[in-house]
């Protein structure tokens, strides 16, 4: 890794970053309404969804040890092929058990996707130039993710305005040119990601399997002695939770206000270029809210304006201004990623890095699987915007976990206060371990860099969500196909 410039493993990062999310933009406008024209009901889709969030929960904290003890390209490589295999499987699924397969594998994916392209970025660059701030490119990522799945949303939906193709459906062509562009990434990550592994062969291969338990309660360790950290990964719960609403649920939104599906999957393309454009700008104004508000606060009010703009896509009518409040979702959503992963990569090191990228996706998994059942059923019983509505209560209350890191902040400016400059690290560390932060935590608090707010706390990735999902990882199918895949990888 340290062969590479610091720019050299940003433009490498955000390349691979990239192509990544490209072929989820392709599934957004389709994923939903492909199931349902497979003969799926909401609460069947609901249901199938399951089978992510349940895989997500069971292996997320193994795979995340895993890359940190085995390494984080033969990881990713894995993450990559399945994501290939379950593709394929979508294009030609037609029951509710095949597409359980299909969400079961992308659970395997993103499992084994869920941090070790974010992880290898900072420690390569922290392994190039240890003074280096990598808050730049993660900020940078913010931006590609926005331009890389509204890309792909445009395109996928141009698919769908030109029709059927032979025996090709309209919903159907999407998803084969997202399989191709998965292929490319896979070469791609061959080709662009260096890194020098802990270990390789096959008795390190079994070796890694040891070690991965023990790195996985390294990282459950810190979670129980540091309560910023804690409430950090609890907004997983709402957050994966809420974000059904403008996954799943606001396809089906769209199609009930405009009266018809092929017409909904072809506005959603533009629209979800839109959105994702929106998603970049938010990601954009992060330094801004950074310096004018604080990174907890500001996560703070972005949680509560997200669900104002998801009780506008559940109650306004006509299609304008149900997709006015789905890009200003949207720009929240941009918004809000950096903030709260900038907030939480410092809570941790680097040995064990991944594995906690791999307890926040965990949380939004079965949270997001959860919502999904939830929400979808309660869309069938009663409406869609109703459903919405309950999504929205989630996504607000979750601002309050934002309290200890404002108040970890505070602590941290006030000691730096008393220290005075030249004794500023040593005593802003302490005040830090104090509320439980650690390792890299101390180390921010010796004063303010490029891109951090008042509380000294930086902006961090967009998404995997995507989300995330995601945008923080929630219900997103395919490739990361929603925007919860972008996870707090968005």
């Amino acid at each position: 890794m340290s062969a590479l410039s610091v720019r050299q493993v940003r433009l490498r990062y955000l390349t691979l970053y990239g192509l990544r999310w490209l072929p989820s933009g392709l599934l957004i406008p389709v994923m939903i309404l492909l199931m349902q024209e497979r003969g799926l009901t909401l609460s069947q889709i609901g249901l199938v969804a399951t089978a992510q969030g349940l895989v997500v929960l069971a292996l997320e904290l193994p795979t995340g040890g895993f890359a940190d003890a085995l390494g984080r390209k033969p990881v990713l490589l894995v993450a990559w092929v399945v994501a290939l295999a379950s593709l394929a499987l979508m294009a030609v699924a037609d029951s509710f058990w095949m597409f359980f397969l299909v969400w079961a594998l992308q659970g395997i994916y993103r499992a084994l996707d869920s941090g070790p392209l974010e992880s290898w970025y900072v420690d390569a660059t922290l392994a190039a130039d240890p003074d280096a701030e990598y808050e730049r490119g993660l900020g940078h990522a913010g931006t590609v993710i926005g331009v890389a799945i509204g890309a792909g949303a445009l395109l996928g939906g141009g698919l769908v305005a030109l029709g059927p193709i032979g025996p090709i459906s309209a919903l159907i062509g999407p998803v084969l040119v997202a399989a191709v562009l998965q292929a490319v990434s896979i070469v791609a990550l061959l080709v662009l990601m260096t890194e020098q592994r802990p270990a390789s062969g096959a008795a390190a291969l079994r070796a890694s399997v040891t070690e991965a338990p023990r790195m996985v309660g390294q990282a459950v360790g810190l979670l129980r002695r540091n309560r910023v950290l804690l409430a950090l990964v609890s907004v997983e719960l709402f957050w994966g939770f809420g974000m059904v609403t403008f996954e799943s649920l606001l396809p089906v939104r769209l199609a009930e206000v405009v009266g018809d599906a092929d017409r909904a999957a072809a506005l959603l393309g533009p629209a979800g270029t839109a959105a994702w454009l929106a998603n970049a700008a938010g990601a954009a104004l992060t330094p801004f809210l950074l310096r004018r508000v604080g990174a907890a606060p500001a996560a703070a009010l972005m949680r509560v304006l997200q669900g104002v703009t998801v009780v506008g896509m559940g109650l306004l009518a006509g299609p304008v201004g149900v997709l006015i409040a789905y890009l200003a979702c949207y720009t929240v959503h941009g918004a809000s990623n950096p903030l709260h992963m900038g907030l939480l990569h410092r809570q941790v090191d680097g040995p064990y890095r991944t594995s906690v990228l791999s307890l926040n996706s965990m949380m939004g998994q079965p949270a997001g699987a959860l919502g999904a059942v939830v929400l979808t059923a309660l869309a069938d019983a009663t409406s869609v915007g109703i459903a919405m509505l309950v999504g929205a209560v989630m996504l607000a209350v979750a601002a309050p976990l934002y309290l200890p890191a404002w108040r970890a902040g505070r602590a941290a400016r006030s000691a730096t206060a008393e220290s005075g400059p030249a004794q500023s690290g040593p005593a802003q560390s302490e005040v830090v371990q104090s509320e439980g932060v650690e390792s890299e935590a101390a180390r921010a608090g010796a004063g303010p860099v490029l891109g951090t707010g008042p509380d000294g706390s930086p902006a961090g990735p967009g998404p995997e969500g995507a989300p995330a999902s995601g945008p923080s990882a929630g219900a997103g199918a395919g490739a990361g196909a929603g925007a919860g895949a972008v996870g707090r990888s968005a």
